[in-house]
């Protein structure tokens, strides 16, 4: 038993339970809830809503329209008409217009919007054909339609996300209508758009509102919303955090751990911050103030770990699935990308609330069962060997009954499926069900984790569906999230029923248990609606700013002017990128926020990089730009993420947001890390290679956590704090030192820059230095220096020198001219485009720098890098510290401090 420590801090009372979810509310499925038939109307478009998307998920379509004859397959301009057109109507119903609106009704006038909304959507879907008809040849009433849907749309996505993001979209039409206008500097006016033009790119073609964006809402995000709604409503929610708290809670700090492993758990099935504070900050974080946290860095730990969440795979934010579409590779890879950067900031953010633990000297929960420390290490391998080789024996036995009965196997698996299914509900059937503990009564017992684990493994079936299909199989998104789907609505329906049937209970409770399951279905699914309207109205309000970027060119203006700004220095352009994602994450979701900073600033990281002699994959640029979207719920002053934890915590919001995000520094040092080196998302690397990787990156994050707690085996000394920082990045950056020693190019004469091509190996990166005269100042010499990935060897020199860059160069002697390039929207195209190709001075290749082969591994410098960690672990040593940590250890008092 543990007391609750005496805190004298001055903090606001905590939330209670419905005012938490009233919270949840307002930011995710809407703070309206009529009761009689406006309530009924508003649970049934959801419903309805829900049935749609798992209908266009399905092969129904298909099946129905082949045995019909009649034509019930949508295409994906009729589906995303009809997705935000039940997603507009939702949100003027269930999203009040003021927050003096009424609650417990909907007025006259919103029912009146909703409607109109809603046909302004369905107008898309109505009159396809007519408008497939005439691109670009808008009538008056396609105009008249365009434009009420477009004020409404802003309207609603005020109502459901707050007015930053309606506010930027207005910005940007602005800009369309107004780009000419003298009051705007040169570098970034243009010529302008008709009201005509405007409504044509943003309503009437698939350019704008109807775009990319709210294609992968309807087509990936809805289903994987869907997903987490019903598999928290089947219980597994409750059972993450219990099994978090059998695991963990017993340890130092170890609610805080507990939290961040809840989260990180809840993150596998959920995309929202806020409703993973409440979900499992509910129960955590009363017990971190119990043990001695304050009510700030309580909130702070689950804000962290939540937000991570949306990182973390197989079911990350709505971001993510955007990346598929924006990047052009599949949603596995995606995961593949996602996934150490996920794992290890995850195992760092353990560590940290570890140290912060032993830092404060904070008490333990007494575990109701104990082991000597041996049998405990034992136990855990041989529970870890079994996972491990049960897995295997399952993808071998899965693989074996493809291959023995390959027309039968769907069938089969199925059944196989099914009957694992029975045998795990019978299994926790044998155990009562988890009930929520309330983390303010006097006593709180610890869970028993064989305890725990015994009443929910039926839950991870579904998440293994999810797995399997989206990783051995590689089925689309979309349709993985569809069979798992099925799967969790058979487990809903049937679990309580079976298990009333298991336990010899009487058939009168079997028939309440089975209407009760009924029941849990249809609120999953009304859930999974709402859940799912502030998304549909971001992402199609941010279509807005795609429209605006691809219709006035203002990204290629945007990278004139941060290469302007930061003098073509990448990190100077990844710094200024970083500040406009947290700018305007101040005030946008992280959907919306992904989507504006990387229609503007993704490809320009890509471009300005190689136009400056750095190769930055474009995921690599997407996975930046998505890191600090996420901190959009962390930031001061509207990081809804940390006042849902305030509200939990009772402590204070600002002081919380910036705890959190001292806390999350781990996943601002991550991109600019990944960035440079690749290998940190698993890109072009072995499985040794990954594992190496994964083991390098967990140390390195733990090594930065101690160096920024100020805590490691005893309080740091300020040097060793920077001694710690130094060994961080010798880790994760080696090649930047090795930069330093040995140059990472050697030059070759430009005159055999064919031969230099065609020796280089597969993939192999090459720069050349430019020169020419400048277009308006041709007395005026430019140069510019540019990077190329090779491609694949095997052809000529001058062949694979013209595929890689799209140059085409003469050799006149010791020189080597360049014509001007062909495709001016390519790379070189943009970068070359201030020179002038037709002056008397012809532009020139200067200078030809290859991968310097002959270099040392950058792996030497974990050397240095290990000793100095030692000198680091020496002196704490000598003042009383251990690996585990002791608060207690001598150091100066400005050390403290």
């Amino acid at each position: 038993m543990v007391t609750k420590p005496d805190n004298t801090q001055k903090s606001t009372a905590p939330l209670n339970e419905d005012e938490l979810q009233d919270l949840v509310a307002s930011a995710d499925t809407g703070a309206r809830d009529p009761a009689g038939t406006a309530g009924y109307i508003i649970a049934g478009v959801a419903l309805c809503w829900s049935l749609f998307q798992l209908y266009i998920a399905s092969p129904l379509p298909f099946m129905l329209s082949s045995a019909t004859g009649l034509s019930l397959v949508f295409n994906s301009a009729q589906s995303r008409a009809i997705h935000l057109a039940f997603g507009l109507f939702l949100a003027f119903m269930a999203f009040p217009a003021l927050s003096s609106s009424p609650r417990d009704r909907i007025p006259v006038s919103d029912w009146v919007l909703a409607i109109l909304a809603a046909c302004c959507a369905l107008y898309i879907f109505v009159f396809y054909h007519a408008l497939a008809q005439r691109p670009g040849l808008p009538i008056t009433q396609d105009l008249v339609v365009a434009g009420i849907g477009m004020v409404l749309l802003l309207e609603a996505a005020r109502r459901a996300l707050g007015p930053p993001l309606a506010i930027v979209a207005i910005v940007f039409l602005a800009y369309v209508f107004f780009g000419s206008s003298a009051l705007l500097p040169d570098v970034i006016r243009w010529g302008g758009a008709s009201f005509g033009r405007a409504m044509e790119q943003m309503w009437l073609s698939p350019n704008g509102v109807f775009g990319v964006a709210l294609g992968v809402s309807s087509a990936f995000v809805f289903l994987f919303v869907l997903f987490g709604s019903m598999l928290d409503r089947a219980g597994a929610g409750n059972f993450f955090i219990k099994l978090a708290f059998a695991l963990l809670g017993h340890l130092r700090g170890g609610p805080a751990k507990a939290a961040v492993l809840a989260s990180m758990m809840t993150g596998l099935i959920s995309g929202s911050s806020i409703a993973n504070v409440v979900t499992t900050g509910t129960f955590t974080v009363p017990l971190m103030k119990r043990v001695g946290f304050s009510p700030e860095k309580a909130g702070s730990v689950e804000v962290a770990s939540s937000v991570n969440g949306q990182i973390m795979p197989p079911v990350m934010g709505a971001a993510a699935f955007l990346m598929v579409e924006y990047v052009g590779i599949p949603y596995l890879q995606v995961i593949k990308h996602a996934f150490l950067p996920a794992v290890v900031s995850y195992i760092a953010l353990l560590y940290l609330v570890h140290l912060e633990a032993v830092k404060n000297d904070l008490p333990v929960l007494e575990k109701r069962e104990t082991h000597p420390a041996m049998i405990a290490l034992m136990r855990s391998g041989i529970v870890i060997a079994s996972i491990v080789i049960l897995l295997g024996a399952i993808y071998y036995a899965i693989n074996f009954i493809k291959f023995v009965l390959p027309g039968l196997s769907g069938p089969v698996l199925m059944l196989a499926l099914l009957v694992s299914y029975l045998a795990l509900i019978w299994y926790a059937s044998k155990s009562p069900d988890l009930e929520l503990d309330d983390p303010n009564a006097p006593v709180v017992e610890l869970p028993i984790a064989r305890e725990v684990i015994r009443t929910g493994l039926h839950y991870l079936l579904p998440l293994f569906v999810l797995v399997w299909s989206l990783m051995v199989e590689r089925k689309s998104p979309g349709l993985s999230a569809f069979y798992a789907v099925l799967l969790l609505i058979v487990i809903i329906v049937t679990q309580k029923p079976l298990k009333a049937l298991f336990r010899g209970l009487q058939s009168a409770e079997q028939r309440a248990a089975f209407k009760e399951g009924f029941d849990d279905l249809v609120v999953g699914l009304i859930l999974g609606a709402r859940n799912m309207i502030g998304i549909a109205c971001a992402t199609a309000a941010a279509g807005i700013i795609v429209g605006t970027v691809t219709l006035t060119g203002i990204g290629q203006v945007m990278a004139e002017f941060v290469e302007l700004l930061s003098g073509g220095n990448i990190f100077l352009i990844l710094v200024f990128t970083a500040l406009i994602s947290l700018v305007l994450g101040m005030g946008l979701p992280t959907t919306a926020n992904y989507i504006v900073v990387s229609s503007l600033m993704a490809p320009v990281i890509v471009e300005l990089g190689a136009a400056n002699g750095v190769l930055i994959p474009l995921i690599a640029a997407h996975m930046f730009v998505f890191y600090f979207g996420i901190m959009a719920d962390v930031t001061p002053p509207v990081g809804l993420a940390s006042f849902a934890a305030a509200a939990v915590s009772g402590g204070d919001p600002i002081k919380t947001g910036f705890t959190a995000f001292f806390y999350s520094l781990r996943t601002v040092l991550l991109p600019f890390i990944f960035v440079f080196n690749t290998d940190l998302l698993l890109i072009d690397v072995s499985w040794f290679e990954a594992v190496w990787v994964t083991l390098q990156a967990t140390v390195a994050m733990l090594i930065f956590a101690a160096a920024t707690q100020g805590f490691f085996m005893a309080r740091n000394r300020w040097w060793e704090s920077i001694a710690l920082l130094l060994v961080t990045f010798m880790l994760l950056r080696p090649g930047f030192f090795l930069d330093l020693v040995q140059p990472p190019y050697i030059t070759t004469e430009p005159a055999k820059i064919f031969e230099a091509v065609a020796e280089e190996p597969d993939d192999a990166e090459i720069r050349f230095t430019i020169r020419g005269p400048n277009f308006d100042d041709p007395d005026q010499m430019d140069e510019r220096t540019m990077a190329f990935n090779l491609g694949a060897a095997g052809e000529t020199g001058e062949a694979r020198f013209e595929a890689a860059t799209g140059l085409v160069a003469q050799i006149d002697g010791e020189q080597v001219l360049l014509e001007e390039p062909f495709d001016m929207n390519s790379l070189a195209g943009k970068t070359l485009s201030s020179l002038d190709f037709y002056a008397d001075e012809p532009v020139r290749i200067t200078a030809v720098e290859v991968s310097n082969e002959g270099r040392m591994p950058r792996e030497i410098f974990y050397l240095p890098a290990a000793l100095l960690l030692v000198l680091v672990m020496f002196f704490q040593r000598r003042r009383g510290g251990t690996l585990a940590g002791n608060p207690k250890a001598g150091a100066p008092r400005s050390a403290e401090a």
